[in-house]
């Protein structure tokens, strides 16, 4: 059985509440996630929604890390092609530095965004950026594990501030080509299945081209997916229909709302124009507590995952808290253990 369980969050903002109140909340729901013990607290990034509150992980991290004592923050993830590689590894370097042997950097491809505010996200916008992720990333890790050559046009200026702290490095996905990089560059590797619920000949592509390193000498997968858990059946699809109505709408028009009330969304699936998007929508492990594990259990069989990382979102903050500390209880995590060896 899987007992290492994570918690990725995405900061959700419920209607008539505002971003303060989401990343309050997602300090609040940390603080829990560690109480019954998950192994890592990672936040996402997106940019330009009315729906999530977090663009900026590494502001979110701090505060969480600062809070907390023992589980493992990190980003799921820093979108890359947004920024400079030295920025980033300075950034992590330092909140390892603050935080020793509990940051994780989650790096992702995506933009996290539209085509307006992804060219927006520039520093120069007289032409689009170059699309050159494989070398960003190669880059970054040359800075956070010391392994820029001499030669390097930036080799001088290598040194970051939190050394010899440096956080666990994974490589976020959801299509073959990140398997790739991740399995060739020695990375450990975090399938989104919540994007794409038909990933698992992907993780076993990541294994079949991993090439060993020092740092990381054996392939490690992880699976996000979504979850919910409540005492009924009949109460986590009541509770779901929130998720269901904001992804139905992105799905169909391209817009992201608030995440709506139960109430609210229970009418809008009920008419024409909500039930088309139900019959395809992504994967959503729910229900009582044996039932969400026996459905996170098949999944993480599926990817041959050592790790599975839960994404939930509710308009309830409470209802949410409630999952996270049910599914906790189903799969027996018990409390955190100080002092996990870097990186795990």
């Amino acid at each position: 059985m899987t007992s290492i369980l994570s918690v990725l969050d995405q900061s959700p903002i419920s209607e008539g509440s505002t971003g303060g109140d989401a990343l309050r909340n997602s300090i609040d729901l940390a603080q829990l996630a560690e109480s019954v013990g998950y192994r890592r607290y990672w936040v996402a990034e997106h940019h330009a929604t009315p729906m999530l509150a977090s663009p900026s992980p590494e502001a979110l991290i701090g505060p969480i890390a600062a809070l907390t004592k023992h589980i493992r923050v990190g980003s799921g993830g820093v979108m890359l092609p947004h920024y400079s590689p030295l920025k980033v590894a300075e950034t992590f370097s330092m909140l390892a530095g603050l935080f020793p042997g509990r940051i994780d950097l989650g790096i992702g491809r995506a933009a996290g965004t539209d085509p307006l505010a992804t060219f927006a996200l520039q520093r120069d916008r007289r032409q689009a950026a170059p699309d050159d992720f494989p070398e960003q990333l190669v880059e970054l890790r040359g800075y956070l594990e010391g392994s820029l050559a001499e030669e390097h046009p930036f080799a001088r200026v290598a040194k970051l501030p939190g050394e010899p702290e440096a956080p666990g490095i994974w490589l976020l996905g959801s299509s073959p080509q990140s398997a790739i990089w991740a399995g060739e560059l020695g990375l450990p590797y975090v399938f989104a299945d919540f994007i794409n619920s038909e990933g698992a000949h992907i993780a076993t592509l990541y294994r079949e081209r991993f090439t060993p390193t020092a740092r990381v000498p054996e392939p490690r997968v992880m699976v996000a997916t979504w979850a919910l858990c409540a005492d009924t059946q009949e109460e986590a699809e009541r509770l779901a229909t929130s998720s269901r109505m904001a992804l139905a709408l992105l799905r169909t028009t391209g817009r992201m709302i608030p995440v709506p009330t139960v109430e609210t969304a229970t009418r809008f699936l009920r008419e024409p124009t909500g039930a088309l998007p139900i019959a395809r929508r992504r994967r959503m492990t729910l229900g009582t507590k044996p039932m969400v594990r026996d459905g996170l259990e098949a999944i993480a069989r599926d990817y041959g995952a050592e790790e599975m990382m839960i994404v939930t979102i509710t308009h309830s903050h409470e209802a949410r808290k409630k999952s996270y500390r049910l599914i906790a209880e189903a799969f027996e995590l018990g409390q955190p253990v100080e002092g996990r060896q870097k990186g795990a």
